[in-house]
């Protein structure tokens, strides 16, 4: 009750937790920034301070500043990041996700991976491996930041609004929609992805089929092909007049060979 007491509008800690904390998230994941700024939310539920506004800023300025460092880490130094980040096998396989989905979707899935578990760190320094656009990525981020703190503020106030005499109860039922909400982002990716690799598969399947029938139908077209030329050869030739069919001339001299 007093932790929460403690971040007023009007109290700088709120002010630095609301940039520090989302900004540093980006490179060291442990970190609660999405918690933290549905604290902030719930912790001012009661105020209608034009103030509040500004915290919003705030926390959209620490998850465009964190979301640049991460691509800025990535693109100087790639090489240390894969090894340091996208270790073994799992590491590997979530930076090939973040490589296929970014060419897929490009500036939407810099929007979306906030809301990704695990998907922020990934495309951010994804992007900077891969070298993206900067311009683009600098405009995706700021939108993505004004976003994020916008919905998870909201969310926070909505709880507090919600259990105004008990603001732990609104910080847990803010936190619980907030999980809601990525799980269900999570699972509709998943589906999505299901169905891309599905069709996929069904796209090879189909190319093969196509591609060995093209093959037969080349093979049979090149049979008939030898078969005419072979025909028209005979044609030109006359036909084989066979053993009883040699003529005149050709008889004459057998027969002074036999004599």
């Amino acid at each position: 009750m007093n932790a929460l007491a403690s971040l007023r509008v009007d109290a700088l800690l709120s002010y630095a937790i609301a940039i520090i904390i989302p900004a540093l998230d980006a490179i060291l994941p442990v970190l609660p920034s999405e918690t933290a700024i549905i604290t902030l939310g719930v912790a001012t539920a009661g105020s209608a301070d034009p103030r509040i506004g500004l915290l919003v800023a705030c926390s959209a300025a620490g998850a465009f500043l964190g979301d640049n460092l991460c691509y800025l880490l990535g693109r100087r130094f790639g090489p240390r990041i894969e090894r340091r980040f996208f270790r073994g096998e799992k590491g590997a396989s979530r930076l090939a996700w973040a490589e296929r989905s970014l060419e897929r979707y490009g500036m939407p899935l810099i929007v979306v991976c906030r809301f990704i578990p695990g998907g922020r760190t990934a495309v951010t320094l994804c992007c900077g491996i891969v070298r993206y656009q900067q311009r683009r990525f600098v405009i995706a981020t700021a939108v993505a930041g004004v976003i994020w703190a916008s919905y998870s503020f909201f969310i926070g106030r909505l709880g507090g609004q919600a259990f105004e005499d008990k603001p732990w109860a609104g910080l847990l039922l803010a936190l619980g929609i907030a999980v809601a909400i990525s799980v269900l982002i999570e699972l509709v990716r998943r589906l999505r992805s299901g169905r891309a690799s599905g069709g996929d598969a069904g796209q090879v399947e189909t190319d093969d089929a196509g591609q060995d029938q093209a093959d037969r139908d080349q093979l049979e077209g090149g049979h008939r092909v030898a078969q005419e030329g072979h025909a028209d050869d005979r044609g030109a030739r006359g036909a084989d007049p066979g053993p009883h069919g040699v003529g005149s001339p050709d008889l004459e001299v057998a027969q002074r060979h036999g004599q």
